[in-house]
């Protein structure tokens, strides 16, 4: 029973920690643009290789 003093605190603060960098990704706007990355991966506009070659 002594080691649910210890695991029961440490979960509550894991799901803090969890639930405040969920929050701070609200706030700081991560999930406005949920279509850009599918429209870009149809896009050919960054298709070419690093070196300048299209083959």
């Amino acid at each position: 029973m002594n080691i649910l003093v210890m695991l029961i605190p440490i979960s509550v603060g894991l799901g803090a920690v969890g639930l405040l960098a969920f929050y701070w990704s609200l706030t700081h706007n991560q999930y406005d643009d949920l279509e850009g990355d599918a429209h870009r991966i149809l896009s050919d506009k960054y298709d070419k290789s690093p070196d300048g070659d299209d083959s």
